[in-house]
């Protein structure tokens, strides 16, 4: 799959919350895109994410590449900051109905 780059909006809901004074992307906003990008992509809807590590934070308006690859029947995916990885996991999947 070819990288996709996004970048979260500093208006976006999710964070008035999280922190006040100093917002962070939650780490399900990530997640919301990686399984957007596996649907799109691969046709296929996360059933699970087994495994997820968060690294580094992100911020508002911070320019960020996802990379997803299939490996062993599971989608793995890692998300990149400035070529610093800030996220990486796996994700299992179904087919879409």
């Amino acid at each position: 799959m070819t990288p996709t780059r996004f970048r979260i909006d500093a208006d976006h809901p999710a964070l008035p919350g999280h922190f006040p004074g100093r917002p962070v992307v939650p780490g399900v906003v990530l997640l919301d895109r990686v399984a957007a990008a596996i649907e799109r992509e691969f046709g296929a809807r996360v059933t699970a994410l087994p495994q997820v590590k968060f690294l580094a934070p992100l911020l508002p308006e911070q320019e960020a590449e996802l990379h997803i690859k299939e490996k062993d029947k599971k989608l793995h995916f890692s998300i990149f900051h400035n070529d610093a990885a800030i996220a990486s996991g796996v994700a299992e999947t179904e087919p879409q109905a």
